[in-house]
């Protein structure tokens, strides 16, 4: 097998897996769509269904991309949670194609594409982002194609680079985390070369072409304050179900793939700094990792690159596998089980009656935020139809209004929670709110009466986010809407 460095000309890559490679995407398309429809909504998935119904240039929190493809996948398959999970299982299978590129570009041939390609169907984060519709999903597509459209312009310059352009620009109209990536690459090679590119106008036009691209969402930013700034101290300071400390990032990479298959991409790290043409990568990747830890940022914020460094590893590993019998099994024991174990953790192949005597909630908290919805809804709706009318809901995350939205549609709700604030408050003369995601001390700040009605059950006894919290009545609002809505809106 030949290294990366091996690899000076297009002329020189091994022919494409291409009965293989596909069987391994269709296959994982097809897993992910077998399991679409287990458990419920996610939190964030009823959130992209309410955005969607605002068209805009951005949102407080995310590009307009995510939006975008729930608003096609309502006009296509209606209120389907199967529908709405087709696109995520699609770009989740180019991007097991595109890992193996990623591994021919490097001089890998069948064998080794196959394995860069097995090792990413089989990741944690790719199983539990290809479950459901989240900015990551496209994300991680994003970061593997412009990863592997820099590696193809990097041998020869000139207009290529504008495709690395195209897809940043694209792709940061989904999430802002594709410009971090295009910083840590224009370090890499100032740092570690090579230098070329930096004298390429090519390389600067696709720069521009990213940031012309990008552009609607920087004036929307602007427009409206950066709430996209106010978020990211919100996650720095622990302000999500996925933050962690800073001193857990580097150690939670080993679980982002699979602590099993870690040596394939630490692999990767090693035979791309070793390699003249490639070293930039390790360097793009060691400046992230410090650029995380020291913002804030959570640990899958890294997680675009692995498809890169497993597409690196991929011929390496491979060779040293076939060093010997024991060696093999060793590695198809490692992908055997790293699937097994993620699909377990990140699909829903446990019954959800049972998730509550199971620690797979603890190790995912995602996971728990897909169980409940339609319960909280019914609940709220309950306590709403006991009121006069004109009764307004308001909720204290996107989660809980998105909720009631999905699964009480005739019932008005709002909540400040990010662009949730953005759609409005009540009318000025509704005297009487059902509120939940809200302690009472909070409340009595807005309202004259705050009295208990319900207690939020999913009904399986799961001890999630929601779990137990108390719908409330408030009446009597201290002061109008309009004045007590700066109040109530806030970024998290």
């Amino acid at each position: 097998m030949q290294s990366p460095s091996a690899t000076e000309d297009t002329a020189g890559r091994p022919p494409f897996a291409r009965g293989a490679v596909p069987a391994i995407a269709a296959l994982l398309v097809a897993v992910l769509l077998v399991a679409a429809g287990g458990y419920g909504y996610h939190r964030d998935e009823l959130y992209f269904l309410a955005a969607a119904r605002h068209p805009a240039w951005g949102y407080v929190d995310q590009g307009p991309l995510t939006p975008l493809f729930a608003r096609l996948a309502t006009a296509v398959s209606g209120d389907s949670l199967v529908g709405l999970r087709v696109l995520p299982a699609l770009f989740l299978g180019l991007l097991v194609v595109v890992t193996a590129l990623l591994a021919r570009e490097f001089g890998g041939r069948r064998g080794a594409q196959v394995l860069a390609a097995s090792c990413v169907a089989v990741s944690a984060i790719v199983l539990q982002t290809g479950h459901l519709l989240s900015t990551t999903t496209f994300d991680l597509l994003a970061w593997a194609v412009v990863a592997w459209l820099a590696v193809r312009a990097l041998p020869t310059g000139g207009p290529r680079w504008l495709l690395v352009g195209l897809a940043a620009g694209i792709g940061l109209q989904n999430k802002t985390l594709v410009a971090f990536l295009l910083f840590g690459l224009l370090v890499g090679l100032v740092v570690a070369g090579p230098r070329q590119p930096l004298r390429d106008p090519w390389f600067w036009g696709a720069g521009l072409l990213a940031v012309a691209l990008w552009t609607p969402y920087l004036v929307w930013q602007a427009l409206h304050g950066w709430p996209q700034l106010a978020l990211s101290r919100s996650i720095a300071a622990g302000g999500s179900t996925s933050s962690e400390p800073w001193w857990l990032v580097v150690p939670f990479q080993v679980v982002l793939v699979s602590p099993l298959l870690a040596p394939v991409w630490v692999a990767g790290l090693v035979a791309l700094w070793r390699s003249r043409r490639y070293r930039l990568f390790p360097v793009a990747y060691a400046v992230l990792a410090v650029l995380v830890m020291a913002t804030g940022g959570k640990p899958y914020y890294l997680c675009g690159l692995y498809p890169l460094l497993l597409a690196a590893g991929a011929a390496p590993v491979l060779r040293w596998a076939r060093g010997g019998r024991a060696r093999a099994g060793l590695l198809g024991g490692a992908l055997a089980l790293s699937a097994l174990a993620n699909a377990v953790l990140m699909l829903p192949v446990v019954p959800v009656a049972e998730l509550k005597d199971t620690p797979i909630t603890a190790m995912v908290a995602d996971v728990g935020e897909t169980v409940g919805w339609p319960e909280l809804a019914s609940t709220v709706s309950g306590v709403v139809t006991a009121q006069p009318p004109g009764t307004v809901v308001l909720t204290g995350n996107y989660g809980e209004a998105g909720a009631v939205q999905r699964f009480a549609p005739g019932i008005p709700v709002v909540s400040g929670h990010n662009s949730y604030a953005d759609w409005g408050p009540p009318p000025d003369d509704a005297a009487t709110v059902v509120a939940v995601g809200y302690g009472p001390a909070v409340l009595r700040q807005w309202f004259a009466s705050v009295e208990p009605a319900a207690v939020i059950d999913n009904g399986v006894g799961l001890d999630n986010q929601e779990q137990g919290r108390t719908v409330w009545v408030c009446r009597d609002p201290v002061a109008s809407w309009s004045a007590l809505w700066p109040r109530i809106r806030h970024v998290g």
